[in-house]
């Protein structure tokens, strides 16, 4: 299956990109093919190809909190969710599309930030897999997102990081330890990441397979799962952030 947009795509990149075979990412970003730039390269560029989706009035929202106290700043700010998967194609756009989606039904836009990124920035300003998409819509969920890596202010702005397996939890965490020497970042920050199974109630599985190399059926899976934890991970929000049903 082709990548869509990639001019570089080779079947061996592929192959490192989605493979659940592929080598272990010790030194996350690091381990990339030289033609492809590095992460910690994307994460200082001057100008995104993706900025995160807030549904806050911008600049006037800015200023408010600006002006605030710590604790109205708190209350007033949307509650931020990023969910990270390897190259943003797959898992995690469907996540990002299958909870605003949720949040939407519920009436609750305002309240919310909602992005999501990969590992890696292969796929970087490319839409998600077309087979993602169809099965999406199927479903009456769109995503328009583009891919994205993640980058250091995303330990800042994101109050939730959500990785969709073991893998990328370990890179999130070590671009986060490496990265906290560079620029000030919360030291707790490393306790945003959580495994997106997590949050599920109805499947018992740790993490959300990678579809890429599957057929239609995994891409239902993967829209089974993140259904699932994406229920439970609004109620779990709700449940520890009052304040954003009584603002």
């Amino acid at each position: 299956m082709r990548v869509l947009h990639s001019t570089v795509a080779t079947p061996s990149n592929l192959r490192f990109c989605h493979s659940s075979n592929r080598p272990s990412l010790k030194t996350p970003f690091l381990l990339l093919p030289p033609q492809f730039p590095s992460l910690e390269k994307s994460t200082f560029r001057s100008h995104s190809l993706k900025s995160s989706t807030s549904f806050s009035s911008g600049s006037v929202t800015k200023a408010s909190m600006a002006a605030s106290s710590p604790s109205t700043e708190a209350e007033t700010k949307p509650f931020s969710v990023l969910f990270v998967c390897l190259g943003n194609i797959c898992r995690s756009p469907a996540a990002e599309g299958v909870f605003r989606d949720l949040v939407k039904k519920r009436g609750l836009d305002s309240k919310f930030k909602i992005d999501s990124a990969g590992t890696i920035d292969y796929h970087e300003g490319n839409q998600a897999d077309p087979r993602m998409r169809a099965a999406s819509k199927r479903r009456g969920i769109e995503i328009t997102s583009l891919s994205r890596p993640i980058r250091l202010p995303d330990f800042r702005d994101f109050d939730l990081i959500l990785a969709m397996d073991n893998q990328n939890r370990d890179d999130i965490i070590e671009a986060f330890n490496r990265w906290k020497f560079r620029e000030p970042l919360p030291e707790d920050a490393h306790k945003k990441v959580k495994l997106m199974c997590s949050y599920c109630k109805k499947h018992d599985e740790t993490e959300v397979p990678d579809p890429y190399y599957g057929g239609p059926q995994g891409f239902e899976k993967v829209l089974d799962l993140l259904e699932d934890a994406c229920e439970s991970l609004l109620d779990s929000i709700l449940a520890e952030n009052k304040h954003i049903l009584d603002s």
